[in-house]
């Protein structure tokens, strides 16, 4: 009995090592955080419709995006498009200045190409 728990718990061991080893191999594929995956997915459904072909869709176009897109660059890209989306003379700045057209212009690119390779 005391030699079947050993073999048991021996096997539980490399179960959780393997399934540990494939969580890291999947985040290392994919340094995205798994929050702005959610909300890039749930937005491109809202877009989209809410099926399951609009969620594997949008899946696939967030996957490719991350493929060209560092997260950083993607995340400095989604900044400055917020950041336009203010009125006045506040986005005048991240309208014009060609550091912030360039991080947008890389992030629109990826996304086209997301376009012809998902939808």
């Amino acid at each position: 009995m005391k030699k079947m728990l050993h073999y048991v718990v021996l096997g539980l061991f490399v179960l959780f090592s393997t399934l540990s080893n494939t969580a890291l191999q999947a985040a290392e594929k994919n340094p995205y955080p798994t929050v702005v995956i959610a909300d890039y997915v749930f937005g491109c459904m809202a877009s989209n419709g809410q099926t399951r072909q609009a969620l594997e869709r949008c899946s696939c176009s967030i996957d490719i995006i991350s493929s060209i897109v560092t997260y950083a660059d993607y995340e400095k890209a989604e900044t400055v498009l917020s950041l336009r989306r203010l009125s006045g003379e506040k986005s005048a700045l991240y309208k014009t200045a060609a550091q912030y057209k360039n991080a947008v212009d890389v992030l629109k690119r990826a996304q086209a190409e997301a376009e012809v390779r998902c939808f």
